[in-house]
């Protein structure tokens, strides 16, 4: 097989197949890993990273990249949590509101880029701390417990007594953003985005429009996850989802979504947070410490970073032509 060829087939499935060795290999070294009540906890336990995850991949397939989605977590799930316990609303009019400004957020991040013309990078890590004093000032810097319980039970609810609600709306995002991506004239503007900016704007697409509205539906997901992530904690706190991004960017650059735009698959994507998740579920099983899981998981992060620069280095890609 030529090597143009080959490379297409080892991006193509190397991530599935390094998910199936895990699989494999902490169902040798642990009785307790293949059961359908662990394989359940680890759906459950990153199905808010896998819907934030979506929402980042958004922006990174259109060359951009947003460090402030733990923040904006934060800060949905505060103001969710005041609207229902603090004034007394509705559950759903409270969810509303809250990716409402979820929204808002990102629609700043976009707006924000643009208007001062400097990388993403630099823009959403100056959101980030202005979303960080926020959602510690709403809260006033306390934790709001016993949210209602048909809150909680989007988090920790069961459909048919067996399928977890939250896997549910993971799917129907997982599903909606493939739409969206790979079907959909918007999908494809993302994508001819990241891949050359340029080329994008000379061809007539409105770059500026179409980035504000990537970052604004990124952070539409974003406010679903952050509203998965608290229900199944079931309390409220400004410290709840910072942090999620480093996972969702690993497990997105894992799943084949370069940094440098214009690549990846939302199953990628998908199947990236899922070897994170066995693979910390599988270290604790086998006794690993959390600081031990840290180094674990900073190589894997480095593992992908290193594979996306080598995989779209020009001297590969002579090769793969």
């Amino acid at each position: 097989m030529t090597s143009s060829a080959f490379m297409p087939l080892v991006r193509r499935f190397i991530i599935p197949l390094v998910l199936i060795l895990l699989l494999v290999l902490f169902s040798v070294v642990s009785p307790y890993f293949l059961t359908v009540q662990n394989l359940t906890n680890i759906l459950v336990q990153n199905a808010y990273v896998i819907i934030a995850a979506i929402g980042l991949s958004f922006v990174m397939i259109s060359g951009g990249i947003d460090l402030s989605i733990g923040y904006q977590m934060s800060v949905v799930g505060v103001v969710c949590a005041v609207f229902m316990k603090w004034f007394g609303m509705p559950v759903a009019p409270s969810i509303a509101l809250a990716i409402l400004i979820g929204v808002l957020m990102g629609l700043t991040n976009g707006i924000a880029s643009i208007t001062l013309k400097v990388h993403s990078l630099i823009v959403t890590l100056g959101t980030l701390t202005i979303y960080q004093g926020l959602s510690y000032i709403i809260s006033n810097q306390s934790a709001i417990i016993n949210l209602p319980a048909s809150f909680k039970y989007i988090g920790q609810g069961f459909v048919f007594g067996w399928i977890p609600v939250s896997v549910l709306l993971m799917l129907a995002c997982a599903l909606t953003a493939a739409f969206i991506l790979n079907v959909t004239a918007f999908g494809r503007m993302i994508y001819a985005i990241g891949g050359n900016e340029e080329a994008a704007r000379l061809s007539g697409i409105p770059v500026h429009k179409v980035k504000v509205v990537t970052y604004a539906l990124s952070s539409f997901f974003v406010a679903l996850a952050a509203i998965v992530l608290f229900a199944r904690s079931g309390s409220a706190a400004s410290s709840t989802g910072p942090g999620t991004e480093f996972t969702a960017i690993t497990a997105a650059v894992l799943g084949g979504i370069s940094f440098k735009g214009g690549e990846g698959r939302v199953l990628g994507l998908v199947t990236g947070v899922l070897i994170l998740g066995v693979l910390g579920n599988g270290m604790q099983l086998i006794g690993l410490n959390t600081y031990a899981q840290y180094i674990v998981k900073g190589l894997v992060l480095l593992a992908a970073v290193g594979f996306d620069t080598w995989q779209n280095s020009p001297k590969t890609k002579r090769k793969t032509v």
